[in-house]
């Protein structure tokens, strides 16, 4: 055991919508130890989604020990720490006491669309979309920032006084982690707030105004990769670099060694999330795909640890209702006890009779952006069984990916040939088969599918010299099956014409 110890690690946090994660990574890229806490969903009204973010710090606080404990490790055998979160998701906290003024609101909420819509409509929606790669949308944190300052009573008035903080999870973490000393965020996580102009690469004072934001709320952006920090050495027992950070899906791709342009990764978590590495060019879509950060820094590069050097973007295409969509079948409608139980239930029946789930549970993401949808279940008879049911459920992931993939292809202009899967519900060996027939192209899963946890560890190996350069972590990326599409092209357009019907169905039902 000594022997294994003396090589040295990197403890990723991997903060994600329903639980919190720490991993342990050796120099191999292989996972050593691994520690996880569910914490609380909080639904006070609908389309409303808030977490109390103590939880958050807890949890991720608790399962950072605990993964240490369970190897034995000390402070001195870590390298530093990446940390790999939530996006999107805003927090609001008190600058002398380091408490929240009101729970999180989640990415996933869905109060601020009505202000989004008012904002699409008033004419400012290509220029801020040519700054920020953004759609207005309830998604993005800007809304958000905005509802908490003119709902929350004194909120605005304290905010303008200086006396609170803004962050996504990532800065909260940070915060809490270096004691309240660092009140920063990446440039990943910054792109996703639609206040940065991601040309720029600064906070911009135009989209501060048309939130209403005061700029004394924000947080200083730093490098993807570079460290900026240590923790309090209450924590650990000696202090402990901060090295790299990067938005939960920019992590992934990372850690998935999608270091060229053209190369792209989906990620099957509570949503589905694909991004394509578009090199130093930030694309402009056409297809209502999402221009970000991938990632910012001297990771691929020789610049220093503070400066937004060498900037990575990405085409994104952004599925709300991914692995939730399970959790629903199971929660909701109760028809399995667990979320493994779907491939069998689905295996029961050899195609869905006609039967869609269309899980705009949440409203509809890439392509459609359509904060008014609500999820719709179509095609059914007094012969569809909850196997049916089980099996439209994962056609409603793959089929919503199968778009964004269409539109990636549409415009990158480069015909991808394969895709990198990760994420737990990429273990499905069902699902990866359907989204395989549906793409058209084979469906790639790695050895190593925490890439999430594995990216934040390599913008932190990477920023300490733990590893040597991309070429050496590109090498440690390993396939573990390939997935061969099976379904003919007409069989796959039939199918994909089917659910745009389907689709069409659940648009604008909500009213105003």
């Amino acid at each position: 055991m000594k022997a294994i110890l003396a090589k040295g690690y990197i403890l990723a946090l991997d903060q994600g919508t329903t639980s919190s994660r720490a991993i342990v990574f050796d120099r191999q890229g292989q996972v050593a130890a691994m520690a996880q806490q569910e914490f609380r969903q909080l639904f006070p009204h609908p389309g409303w989604v808030e977490h109390d973010a103590n939880d958050i710090w807890r949890t991720q606080y608790a399962v950072a020990r605990e993964v240490l404990s369970k190897l034995h490790l000390t402070p001195q055998q870590i390298s530093a720490i990446g940390i790999a979160n939530q996006r999107e998701t805003t927090v609001l906290w008190d600058r002398k006491t380091g408490e929240p003024v009101a729970n999180a609101i989640v990415w996933q909420d869905r109060r601020t669309a009505t202000r989004c819509a008012e904002l699409q409509e008033g004419g400012q929606a290509q220029r801020v979309q040519k700054k920020t790669g953004l759609r207005f949308d309830a998604y993005f944190s800007g809304s958000k920032i905005e509802w908490l300052l003119d709902h929350v009573p004194g909120v605005r008035d304290r905010a303008e006084r200086g006396e609170l903080a803004f962050g996504t999870v990532d800065s909260w973490l940070i915060w809490k982690l270096t004691g309240g000393r660092l009140h920063v965020t990446d440039a990943s996580n910054a792109s996703r707030t639609q206040l940065f102009n991601i040309l720029d690469m600064r906070w911009d004072a135009e989209l501060l105004a048309l939130f209403n934001i005061p700029a004394s709320v924000l947080p200083q952006v730093v490098p993807s990769s570079g460290v900026i920090g240590e923790t309090d050495a209450s924590l650990f027992g000696a202090p402990l670099r901060i090295a790299g950070v990067a938005g939960d899906q920019q992590a992934a791709t990372f850690g998935q060694a999608c270091y060229s342009p053209g190369m792209a990764k989906n990620t099957y978590g509570t949503g589905c999330f694909m991004l394509m590495n578009t090199g130093t060019a930030a694309v402009s879509s056409q297809f209502k795909l999402l221009t970000t950060v991938a990632w910012a820094g001297p990771a691929l590069s020789g610049a220093a640890p503070r400066e937004l050097a060498n900037t990575c973007y990405a085409l994104e295409g952004s599925v709300f209702m991914g692995g939730a969509t399970i959790q629903w079948l199971r929660d909701g409608l109760e028809i399995i006890q667990s979320a493994q139980e779907v491939e069998a239930l689905a295996s029961r029946v050899a195609d869905t009779d006609d039967v869609y789930l269309v899980p705009a549970f949440a409203g509809l993401g890439t392509p459609h952006w359509d904060s008014r949808a609500r999820a719709a279940l179509v095609g059914m008879t007094r012969g569809t069984s909850r196997a049916h049911i089980a099996r439209a459920a994962l056609e409603s992931i793959a089929l919503q990916v199968a778009d964004v993939f269409s539109a990636m292809n549409s415009d990158s202009r480069i015909a991808l040939s394969e895709l990198r899967v990760d994420g737990g519900a990429c273990h499905n060996n069902l699902l990866m088969q359907i989204q395989a027939d549906l793409l058209g192209v084979p469906v790639v899963r790695p050895v190593v599918t925490e890439t999430t946890a594995l990216g934040a560890a390599y913008l932190a190996g990477l920023a300490t010299g733990f590893w040597s350069g991309a070429d050496e972590v590109a090498e440690q990326w390993r396939i573990d099956r390939r997935f061969e599409p099976l379904l003919s092209h007409a069989g796959r357009e039939a199918k994909q014409a089917r659910w745009h019907q389907a689709v069409e169905r659940s648009k604008a039902w909500v009213n105003g």
